[in-house]
């Protein structure tokens, strides 16, 4: 128990895990619920369409532009602002036999009429077929990644840790996608990259405690596998925040001044690291330990005449 003495914090994180249990549980079935009944607001890197730019010299009312743009044979554009009042971004559905030039110079046609002084910032077209394909990309992605991480949880440590690992990186992914979900925020490729970056983020943490679990389950011996993690992760507690802490301090800097353009990575980066912390600490370790795990499972393989082999 001499362990215990070297870690600055000595909270009964463990006494905890059914109380998280009930809030995760809460969460996924919230996050699950919206996904089914609403599904993500998806970009156009997977719908496929045109996004407009438009700059506005002065600031303009979005019901003024939508007006506009629903009177012609665009009414189903999606209008925002992107940034100011003067900067509006415009999402166009697939057009058949439209190129992505021919609705720039429609789409700015009608807002001439507004009678306010308009720009063309930015043109982007994906085509339906093209969208599809980074869909069903961008979600093999994450299920190769997802596979590999269990067989190297495996490999590395021991069976009911990949399991528990992957439980909790599935948690931080079903979560953040549910919070996107509830508040309908563009899901596009950076979102989607930022999800493979928080996997990897949050496996991270995880590897750091389960090593430390590892090691403490062979040094250990006379307390049981629910303390051993409790000390394991009082331990790494101080790391864990303050690499959580220095990497959102980055990840808001981002937010703030990184333009609105990446707004939705930035957003999908923050709630991933903290989703990724609270799962690292409170979903991980719980699920192994209800797998089952146990000392023997880590202990070195004795071989045969290794007794015999190291008399002299």
């Amino acid at each position: 128990m001499e362990m215990q003495n070297n870690t600055r914090f000595n909270f009964d994180i463990m006494g905890k895990r059914k109380i998280t249990s009930i809030i995760s549980g809460v969460l996924l079935i919230v996050s699950i619920a919206s996904l089914v009944m609403q599904g993500l607001n998806l970009g156009i890197d997977f719908t496929g369409g045109t996004l407009i730019e438009i700059g506005y010299s002065e600031a303009v009312e979005l019901t003024q532009v939508r007006d506009a743009i629903d009177g012609s044979e665009f009414n189903n554009a999606v209008v925002q602002y992107f940034g100011s009042a003067t900067d509006v971004l415009i999402r166009v559905p697939p057009s058949e036999g439209l190129g992505s030039d021919a609705i720039n110079d429609k789409i700015l046609n009608v807002l001439s009429d507004t009678g306010q002084g308009i720009e063309m910032r930015r043109i982007e077209f994906v085509g339906p077929q093209v969208g599809e394909e980074l869909k069903n990309d961008g979600g093999l992605a994450m299920l190769y990644a997802l596979i590999g991480i269990l067989l190297y949880v495996a490999m590395r440590f021991q069976l009911r840790f990949s399991v528990g690992a992957i439980v909790a990186l599935v948690h931080d992914v079903l979560i953040t996608l549910g919070i996107f979900s509830v508040t309908g925020i563009d899901f596009d490729l950076t979102v989607l990259a930022a999800l493979l970056a928080v996997i990897g983020y949050s496996l991270n943490d995880t590897i750091v405690v389960f090593d430390r679990v590892r090691e403490n389950f062979r040094k250990l011996r006379e307390i049981t596998p629910v303390e051993v993690f409790n000390v394991s992760l009082n331990q790494t507690l101080s790391r864990t925040i303050m690499t959580s802490l220095t990497t959102l301090l980055v990840l808001v800097a981002l937010f703030i001044f990184g333009g609105e353009i990446i707004h939705s990575f930035a957003i999908a980066l923050i709630i991933g690291v903290l989703i990724g912390t609270y799962s690292s600490i409170f979903v991980a370790s719980p699920m192994t330990i209800a797998l089952g795990i146990t000392k023997e499972d880590l202990m070195p393989v004795q071989k045969e005449g290794a007794k015999l082999d190291n008399m002299p």
